[in-house]
């Protein structure tokens, strides 16, 4: 494979898996934002799974792909799900489950795409023709992004899932002055992400927080799929 065709595989078996993490993350909120009462998503035409209807160009296009191009971790997202929490029957203890339903869908897909691979792993494992090869790259990048996402989102802090679930499970008079963090997300997230590293490199989010949890449940879930097979 020439230098051209390998960055095209790259971006190839990472985006298309990223896509459908994220548009599966986002759907996820809005279909438990509907049981709850809420149907602004659905009204917004923003619970189909056609990723048309979710991307973000920067962070489901643009910043994928310099970061596969490069050779760096892929992370990116969508446009948010919209929810009102006020339109719900219980806004408190539903928007906790609301939050909570987009990383655990990303732990679901994550599993039942393990299953399938360890399933298939006698063909996938020795597959010299390219199309497969590609396929398994696809499946086994997508079981390490949604485990990503997943734990990702789950970091206690705006702009992501975890500050909802904190903010829910707070005392109400703090959950809302925790809540008023939100306009402040982009410049929180970029901080934690960029800004502190460059300051104190031994206070890496991603690295100290996300990677190690990650690492274990990404063996953690193929040794599971591989019980459940019989590999």
């Amino acid at each position: 494979m020439n230098e051209i065709g390998a960055i095209a595989f790259n971006i190839g078996t990472w985006l298309i898996p990223l896509t459908f993490a994220i548009v599966f993350h986002e759907v996820a909120h809005g279909r438990v934002a509907l049981w709850f009462g809420d149907k602004t998503a659905r009204d917004q035409g923003r619970l189909s799974l056609n990723p048309i209807r979710h991307v973000d160009p920067i962070g489901t296009v643009v910043l994928p792909l310099i970061l596969a191009v490069t050779g760096a971790p892929i992370f990116g997202w969508a446009k948010p799900v919209p929810v009102v929490p006020s339109r719900m029957h219980n806004p408190r203890w539903n928007m906790v489950a609301v939050a909570a339903a987009g990383p655990l869908s990303n732990i679901i897909l994550a599993f039942i795409t393990a299953l399938i691979l360890v399933a298939a792993w006698p063909v996938l494992g020795n597959a010299e023709s390219a199309g497969l090869k590609f396929l398994t790259a696809n499946l086994n990048n997508f079981i390490a992004i949604n485990l990503f996402l997943a734990l990702f989102n789950m970091l206690p802090v705006p702009p992501f899932d975890g500050s909802k679930v904190l903010g829910g499970l707070l005392p109400p008079r703090l959950g809302r002055r925790f809540a008023r963090l939100d306009r402040y997300a982009f410049p929180i997230m970029l901080f934690l992400l960029v800004g502190l590293p460059l300051i104190a490199p031994q206070a890496n989010i991603t690295q100290n927080l996300v990677i190690p949890p990650f690492e274990w449940a990404y063996s953690a879930v193929l040794a599971v799929a591989g019980l459940i097979v019989g590999r």
